[in-house]
């Protein structure tokens, strides 16, 4: 069974959902050192980007920046699917929160500021409202 790509069903269906520790951009210099284990790495000419939860970039001694709440949106979507990624990024670029966003298989996962991650979790909410 397909997920949908229709923007409107998408919006209808976010259910956004706010985990309740900080993740962190973390640089490391070899995979799957420090016993770690990452939500999402990114490889790039200049280093290995690690996200993960803070806590265990604090463990490992990793530098890291950008400290940031996850919301992962619940909604099962298509990676086809156009408009959804805007619709979400654009709500919080209104309102001013920089949103950086992953897409999986399953869902999306958004990071934006921890200090405002339940601001921005709440106006996906109203997103997904304003959308029925």
């Amino acid at each position: 069974m397909s997920a949908p790509e229709d923007l409107s069903a998408l919006l209808r269906d976010l259910r956004p959902e706010l985990a309740p520790e900080p993740f962190v951009f973390a640089e490391a210099t070899i995979h799957g050192g420090h016993g770690l284990t990452p939500f999402a790495t990114v490889l790039e000419e200049e280093g290995l980007t690690l996200v993960l939860p803070r806590a265990e970039a604090e463990r490992a001694g990793l530098p890291f920046r950008f400290i940031a709440a996850r919301i992962t949106l619940r909604v099962a979507s298509e990676l086809t699917a156009v408009g959804l990624t805007a619709a979400v990024s654009g709500r919080l670029a209104r309102a001013g929160i920089a949103c950086n966003v992953i897409a999986g298989l399953h869902h999306d996962h958004l990071l934006v500021p921890w200090e405002r991650g339940e601001e921005a979790l709440a106006l996906i909410v109203d997103l997904d409202a304003a959308s029925g």
